[in-house]
């Protein structure tokens, strides 16, 4: 049995649900409703119902012209609140504390949702010049570098097609807005597994971020540094990358646990 079949196999409604949400947001393009009851060993009119429930709140969503199925906007939202209060609990905030204090330098967490970044934590530790990502506050894809590690990691027709369709806006100078230009720097980052950016978003800062995965590999978040070129030059980021790199590792090692720093009577 697979692992789709098995998920789907609860005792009622809500556990069929949880399969279908989790059986269309583990796939890389947009399924029909008989492709999910399919994969899930559902009755068709079964799948139906329940996939037009989760339609109705959001949950999922019909892809653009077609009768096939993506996740909806408020999973979408709900995701990147809910990792936002995963990280924000004690634990996590004390590893980007740490890390922002080892550096030097302002250090965020950021999430993609609704092909934007949206920050859900951040620590400054110096007097803010230039760019600040607080939570809440988003950016775009194509000129930071959470979103070049996002849209690095997607496959490849799927990278070239959200290419193609973002406002590649240009913020200064040196943001990429040209389509084979940016396909070139994702290219290089999932290679590389990392992301930097020169003065793309605002003029006069520069930064980098690393993914931080969860036990599956797969990306839940990235943690990064904003920092004045006058103080670090874009070349001089590279020696972020190891306190980064193990700050996202031990994020990655604690997302799954639960605080011990809560009163539990």
């Amino acid at each position: 049995m697979t692992e789709a079949r098995a998920e789907a196999k609860g005792d009622g409604p809500l556990d069929r649900a949880f399969a279908i949400v989790g059986h269309i947001a583990g796939q890389t393009k947009a399924v029909s409703v008989a492709e999910v009851a399919s994969a899930l060993a559902l009755p068709l009119p079964t799948a139906h119902r329940l996939v037009g429930n989760l339609e109705e709140r959001g949950l999922v969503q019909k892809a653009l012209g077609t009768k096939r199925y993506v996740v909806g906007n408020q999973l979408v939202t709900l995701s990147a609140r809910v990792i936002g209060a995963a990280f924000r609990t004690a634990r996590r905030h004390a590893v980007l504390r740490a890390v922002a204090a080892e550096i030097g330098e302002q250090c965020e967490i950021g999430v993609v949702r609704d092909n934007t970044v949206a920050y859900v934590d951040s620590v400054r530790v110096s007097q803010p010049q230039g760019l600040e990502f607080n939570p809440g506050e988003a950016a775009p894809l194509h000129c930071t570098s959470t979103g070049k590690i996002y849209m690095s990691r997607v496959p490849e027709r799927v990278r070239e097609k959200l290419c193609r369709a973002l406002p590649l806006t240009r913020y200064t100078e040196t943001t990429i807005v040209d389509v084979e230009s940016l396909l070139k720097v994702l290219d290089e980052t999932r290679k590389r597994g990392w992301a930097k950016t020169n003065e793309e978003y605002v003029r006069g800062v520069v930064g980098c971020a690393v993914p931080i995965l969860s036990p599956d590999r797969e990306l839940i978040a990235c943690l990064g540094v904003s920092v004045p070129v006058a103080r670090v030059s874009f070349a001089e980021l590279d020696g972020f990358l190891g306190p980064l790199q193990k700050a996202a590792a031990l994020l990655s090692e604690t997302i799954l646990q639960a605080d011990d720093d809560g009163d539990d009577r």
